[in-house]
């Protein structure tokens, strides 16, 4: 099959610079007054057209030598002056013919190496590589998909998109779900997943060495395997990679105790930057004071600044668990429950909160063998020892009771701990199932802990306004809330596309955030200037600019003011 070039394609454009120029011209001194000038005309003549003289050589000279607006972008400008100059001098790619070029040598690249099917244009490719059932984001596909198997074939596709200025799109586990993997210029979809190997593991440094493309599930069943009793505690959606989860910054249920991706998990990082150089970020120590720390650079930056193929993982040790369940009137009565577990010193590993439409959803999705009360709440993880574990029962129920928590359930063992928890972890997939044929809109925002009732609140209220069926549940620990919301055609999904853009700026006016763990990518760019303010998107995209100026990596993601120009 030829190449699948879209018919649009961005050509290259030259804008000339626009400089106003200050006059840096003097005015000479006034004559000394014992000499006054005997003929006041004539010097006066000579001094204009001799000062015109000057400013024009100094115009011209200025205009010669003036900077290049692209060049500018590159440095630290003022926001008001940057953004706009960021809108007029935007960023293009290659002609369609580039494109092409590009992926003849990529393809003679693969050949010579016997590796001729890691390089496809074929539609079903270019489809799983660009879209997702689980965003509905405006998502486009690559123009070819690459599979890289080391750091150094991700180098050698760096340099040939470089030549051809074709961009470029990171792809590891394909779960994220703000539409962080789309190639909305086409381009190259650079696929990691086959870079699957835990490359060394030190029990002694309590660290793995692993390649991007390994699953946090399949690192902790490989310790599992070989007898160590370690874990990375970084628990987001079933299938996330490394390389993704680095990309977005995650977190997920564990993080009220061992915090997200930017808590010092990944220690170092192996990275192929724009220029086609590949670095290490750090040493592998646990800590560090020798500058600052440029592993956080690429945490959350979402493939943008770099390409992740390598990561030295801080681990941690695994440590008996056992699980509870209470239930409360409503969300304000457990939110200020768990709060209260968490800042009493109890040993919380885990604090979920659930509203009763999740509870609902479980009870009838036929995933569990228990049934639990259809109101909101909570499902807690403990660690400790079984002999602690008695005492904290007694004190969490004594505790929880005082805000209205009732129906106080306590694991006695693993396997009870295990069904306990059990509808916790069939949340999602109950929440889909109750409306056959349904498709289901998942989000998340985070707000500070004491504003998480009130978010809860108006937004359940929200979507039952506008005739939506939702669940919203979440880690209630850090005041992070996922919705998610059931829909049938492109009416229904209009509207819940507008009560999701209502949820989003709620949780701003809250002081939270547009994202507590699932990232940016293309659908929640447009809340950046609101939440971060001007300044802070303008340091963010100096940045982008100085480590990727033809924006070459992941473009049309977080960055609200890079939109490379459309051809003409």
């Amino acid at each position: 099959m030829p190449p699948r070039i879209p018919p649009t394609r961005l050509s290259r454009a030259r804008c000339a610079p626009s400089v106003r120029l200050a006059s840096t011209a003097r005015r000479p001194p006034p004559p000394p007054p014992s000499a006054p000038a005997r003929y006041p005309t004539a010097p006066l003549a000579i001094g204009l057209v001799f000062g015109s003289a000057v400013l024009g050589y100094l115009g011209a000279t200025a205009l010669a030598s003036a900077p290049d607006p692209k060049q500018q972008l590159s440095t630290l400008l003022p926001s008001s002056y940057a953004l706009p100059l960021q809108k007029a001098h935007q960023p293009s790619y290659g002609t369609p013919a580039d494109y092409r070029s590009a992926i003849a040598e990529l393809r003679a690249l693969y050949g010579a190496r016997g590796k001729s099917d890691r390089v496809s244009t074929d539609e079903a490719d270019l489809d799983t590589h660009g879209l997702s059932d689980w965003s509905y984001h405006d998502a486009k596909p690559p123009t070819v998909v690459v599979w890289a198997d080391t750091t150094e074939e991700v180098q050698d596709v760096v340099k040939i998109a470089r030549k051809w200025r074709v961009p470029i799109t990171p792809f590891s586990g394909g779960t994220s779900l703000e539409g962080h993997f789309s190639s909305p210029y086409g381009g190259i979809s650079l696929d990691v997943s086959s870079m699957d190997r835990v490359l060394s593991v030190s029990e002694a440094d309590g660290s793995a060495v692993v390649q991007a493309g390994v699953k946090w599930e399949d690192l902790n069943a490989h310790l599992a395997a070989q007898g160590i009793p370690l874990f990375i505690p970084l628990d987001p959606g079933p299938g996330a990679t490394i390389g993704g989860m680095v990309g977005t910054g995650c977190s997920g249920t564990n993080a009220v105790r061992y915090g997200t991706a930017k808590a010092e998990w990944f220690l170092n990082l192996t990275v192929v930057l724009p220029t086609g150089e590949i670095i290490k970020t750090r040493s592998s120590a646990r800590k560090s004071s020798a500058g600052w720390d440029a592993t956080k650079l690429f945490i959350g930056a979402e493939g943008t600044l770099g390409i992740v193929t390598e990561a030295t993982v801080r681990l941690a040790p695994l440590l008996p668990t056992k699980c509870a369940v209470v239930t409360f009137p409503g969300v304000e009565e457990a939110v200020a429950a768990a709060t209260a577990v968490v800042n009493k010193g109890f040993p919380v590993q885990c604090v979920e909160y659930l509203d009763g439409r999740t509870i609902h959803a479980i009870n009838n999705g036929g995933q569990v063998s228990r049934k639990y009360k259809e109101t909101d709440t909570l499902f807690f993880k403990f660690q400790g020892s079984d002999a602690s574990m008695a005492e904290v029962s007694k004190g969490v129920a004594a505790l929880v009771k005082q805000y209205g928590g009732a129906n106080f359930e306590f694991s006695k063992s693993d396997k009870e701990a295990a069904d306990l928890w059990a509808g916790r972890k069939a949340a999602l997939w109950s929440v889909i199932a109750l409306r056959e044929g349904a498709k289901v809109w998942t989000t998340d925002v985070c707000v500070p802990i004491g504003k998480l009732p009130t978010l809860v609140k108006e937004t359940s209220d929200d979507f039952e306004r506008r005739g939506l069926e939702a669940c919203h549940f979440g880690h209630v620990g850090d005041g992070n809330v996922h919705s998610l919301a059931l829909f049938s055609d492109d009416a229904e999904l209009a509207r819940v596309r507008v009560a999701v853009h209502d949820m989003v700026e709620r949780a701003i006016r809250l002081g939270g955030t547009c994202t507590g763990e699932h990232g940016v990518g293309i659908g929640k760019v447009e809340y950046l200037d609101q939440e971060l303010g001007e300044g802070t998107v303008n340091l963010m995209e100096t940045v982008k600019r100085a480590v990727d100026p033809l924006n070459l990596f992941n473009p049309g993601k977080i960055y609200p003011h890079i939109k490379p120009a459309a051809s003409k």
